[in-house]
């Protein structure tokens, strides 16, 4: 059962994988490298994970042809978006947001590689009403 305390550990398991890739690779490469060092950190702590998932978007019972892709979906309940960029903006918040919406999932992270601490100014944990709504055991 997923609970607030349960993606609570998570984030902090999946925060401290940027972290562990960030200090191996340092900053200043592509996004996709990152990405995928990510995802063999990942692996090796046995988080389950999707890289770059359809996100579905339904109107009226039809789904639209709309391109939305996750970077990485972990454990069903928690997006993961990654940046290489010089500031987190707005439309990296509204893209989280979006997602985590349209999958229903309480929770996400913005994961910024193209800085030089990822806990102090590399990452912004989201929460949306399905995250209040969980138990928080």
């Amino acid at each position: 059962m997923v609970t607030q305390k349960y993606l609570d550990k998570l984030t902090y398991d999946v925060i401290g994988s940027a972290i562990e890739v960030h200090k191996i690779m340092g900053r200043g490469l592509l996004e996709n490298v990152y990405h995928q060092c990510l995802k063999e950190e990942l692996s090796n702590r046995k988080i389950n994970f999707s890289s770059e998932m359809k996100i579905p978007v339904v109107y009226k019972n039809k789904e639209l042809e709309i391109d939305f892709k996750c970077d990485l979906y972990i454990e069903n309940c928690l997006i993961v978006e990654l940046k290489t960029v010089h500031e987190i903006n707005a439309i990296h918040e509204a893209q989280l947001l979006t997602y985590m919406k349209l999958l229903k999932a309480p929770k996400g992270i913005l994961i910024n590689f193209n800085c030089f601490n990822i806990f102090k100014d590399g990452q912004k944990t989201f929460v949306n009403e399905y995250f209040k709504n969980l138990p928080d055991i």
